[in-house]
């Protein structure tokens, strides 16, 4: 345990006025260094219950993160109930490790095909790839949400809250899909729905604060408490 806080709490933390490129450089190379070391001493079900259960929050930390670098879908639930951890960079490390979980999926290949494909220059080339890699991986969850983000660049928002209730099928916990399934609502002129979506959201994450001004704007517009 304490190998892991010690080997987390190394790792650089960018400053304002630190030369970026520099820093990036030096990051890179650190978290590789604390991916090995976690990939060597311990097991996804190991690092995800020290995230639920330690009392302390600097173990729980380190868990948050590591689970970002090497964790599977298996880790997803425990990432979700971190995003309401009592410590707060507990929950800033969630927020950043849950969307590296949802990017690889079931493995590195739906990761690298979905990063490929949501790469491409433009939407109609971002559209169609992601149309095959859901054709390939036809579970992939986080493939739907960004086919969904593509949809809505079009406007096409009816296709774009499809793939959102697709992603929520298949990722229960995709606050994501939620608030982006609101945004459709709103440029569809649905504000009830729009509210139903953002609810579920920050339910989901209360740490989109931004999402709650919106959430109260429409709520006070419609004349709800």
């Amino acid at each position: 345990m304490s190998l892991l806080v010690e080997a987390y709490e190394n790792l650089p933390e960018y400053q304002p006025g630190d030369d970026l490129d520099l820093f990036r450089a030096g990051a890179e190379s650190a978290v590789a260094e604390f991916r090995q070391l976690v990939q060597e001493r311990y097991t996804e079900g190991t690092l995800c219950r020290i995230l639920g259960s330690h009392p302390d929050p600097r173990p729980r930390r380190a868990a948050v993160v590591a689970l970002g670098l090497i964790g599977t879908m298996t880790c997803n639930p425990a990432v979700a109930a971190a995003l309401k951890d009592e410590d707060e960079r507990v929950r800033e490390g969630a927020g950043e490790s849950i969307w590296e979980v949802w990017f690889r999926g079931d493995g590195a290949r739906q990761g690298r095909e979905l990063r490929q494909a949501v790469g491409l220059p433009d939407t109609d080339q971002r559209l169609a790839a992601c149309d095959d890699v859901i054709r390939d991986h036809p579970d992939f969850a986080e493939a739907y949400n960004q086919r969904a983000i593509q949809h809505f660049n079009r406007g096409a928002y009816p296709l774009s809250v499809a793939d959102c209730e697709a992603v929520l099928r298949l990722n229960p916990y995709h606050f994501g899909a939620a608030a982006g399934m609101g945004q459709c609502y709103l440029r569809m002129n649905r504000p009830k729905a729009a509210v139903r979506a953002f609810a579920h959201a920050l339910d989901l994450n209360p740490g989109l604060t931004n999402l709650k001004d919106v959430l109260d704007s429409l709520r006070d517009s419609l004349g709800e408490d």
